[in-house]
């Protein structure tokens, strides 16, 4: 498709109108108004939608409402824009308290006295959509719980193995919509397949200017606080205050959605984890940059992980000795919110990205069906269970890294 048929003329924009408010409970109050400019072929939504796909935030919280009675529904905290941020949590949180602080412990040489007493329970933490465009991740949470909770997915499909090594783990922390500011932004619940063009997936992720051109990716992280007042439309990336917070400023003034997640990975003291977004031709984990000594139990996760992933065919090759192997398949992402979150409380935080449903990466992979929803879920559905697998078998980060002996 010509570049011409892409970007409509500037009359021809619809005006989409969003708030960002900031409320107290149910007294919400507006924040600021601004008017974003979206060419309306962009707006198309894909014309049979499967009953799995849920992935609106309100969408999602009615499911979790009506679904959740295995677990716990938990506010975590607010956005920006005056948002509730869930999780959902299963099991039993640690109990002990620490002397130290993270640091501390890793001048100590042992992590036991931060975690506290009960420092060998396993801590599994899952957060969708840090980026409110990248719907993958919502719906392969919003299954995985409909799997703890029914035993089934939304297609009803079971997963025995999801149950039973989540019986084997402490404690369950789920979030699926960890910025709901980015995804009321994109008023879709799933957008158009358009073969392989990735430009409308690319503005309503990243923004682009009043006359449809994308921002694209990595330029979207040039400006942190985003100007809403500038013609055009920002994205999912940014909360309501502008910001990204995948790149907060971790050490200075945080945005609420992180102090939100430091708060909550403090207390529940997490071993592993999975941030889940959408920009990868397979579904690709990245070796975080943090603590050095993560990096073997990073290698065997990975193992875990894309080895399933291509013995299921979801992956470059159906081979998993090539495609489990970290050395030679894992890059390392820069410094953000992983990088910070294992920094702060001593998690193995890693990337996951997710091919996405509204475009083919390559004909090769259209070829092998990646991006067909069915797969996506698969895929996503896979991810946690090998993860949750790898936590159960391996033992968690006092099993990985034992400190002192007592």
């Amino acid at each position: 498709m010509k570049k011409t048929h892409l970007f409509p003329i500037a009359v021809l924009l619809v005006i989409i109108t969003i708030s960002l408010i900031c409320c107290k409970q149910n007294n919400i109050a507006p924040k600021q108004s601004f008017t974003f400019e979206i060419p309306p072929d962009y707006l198309k939504e894909a014309p049979e939608i499967p009953d799995f796909w849920v992935s609106e935030y309100k969408e999602v919280y009615a499911f979790l409402d009506k679904t959740v009675k295995k677990g716990k529904i938990e506010i975590i905290g607010t956005s920006a824009g005056g948002r509730e941020i869930r999780a959902v949590v299963y099991g039993t949180p640690r109990q002990g308290k620490g002397t130290t602080t993270f640091s501390g412990s890793l001048g100590f040489g042992d992590v036991a006295a931060y975690r506290g007493p009960d420092h060998g329970k396993t801590v599994y933490m899952g957060m969708a959509a840090v980026h409110g465009g990248e719907f993958e991740g919502i719906v392969g949470m919003v299954n995985l719980i409909s799997v703890l909770e029914t035993g089934k997915d939304l297609r009803g499909k079971e997963w025995p193995l999801i149950n039973e090594v989540a019986s084997r783990i402490d404690r369950l922390v789920l979030i699926p919509v960890t910025n709901p500011d980015g995804r009321e932004r994109i008023p879709l619940r799933m957008e158009l397949y358009r073969d392989t063009d990735f430009t409308v997936a690319e503005y309503l992720n990243t923004g682009g200017d009043d006359k449809g051109k994308i921002t694209g990716w990595p330029q979207i992280k040039e400006f942190i606080p985003m100007d809403f007042s500038k013609p055009g439309f920002p994205g999912g990336y940014p909360n309501d205050n502008g910001v990204n917070f995948q790149h907060d400023n971790f050490l200075g003034k945080k945005q609420p959605e992180t102090q939100a997640l430091f708060d909550l990975t403090d207390r529940e003291k997490p071993d592993l984890i999975i941030n889940l977004h959408t920009g990868a031709m397979c579904m690709r984990m990245d070796r975080p940059l943090g603590e050095p000594a993560l990096h073997t139990a990073f290698d065997t996760l990975f193992h875990y992980v894309h080895s399933e992933l291509a013995i299921k065919g979801l992956q470059y090759t159906n081979d998993p000795a090539v495609e489990g192997n970290a050395a030679e398949q894992a890059s390392t992402g820069a410094y953000n919110l992983d990088g910070a979150l294992n920094w702060h409380c001593g998690a193995l935080s890693v990337v996951v990205e997710s091919p996405s449903h509204s475009f083919s990466a390559t004909k090769e992979t259209q070829k092998k069906n990646i991006e067909v929803p069915d797969n996506l879920l698969d895929a996503q559905l896979i991810c946690h269970q090998q993860a949750m697998k790898f936590l159960a078998e391996t033992g968690g980060r006092s099993k990985w890294l034992p400190g002192r002996k007592r």
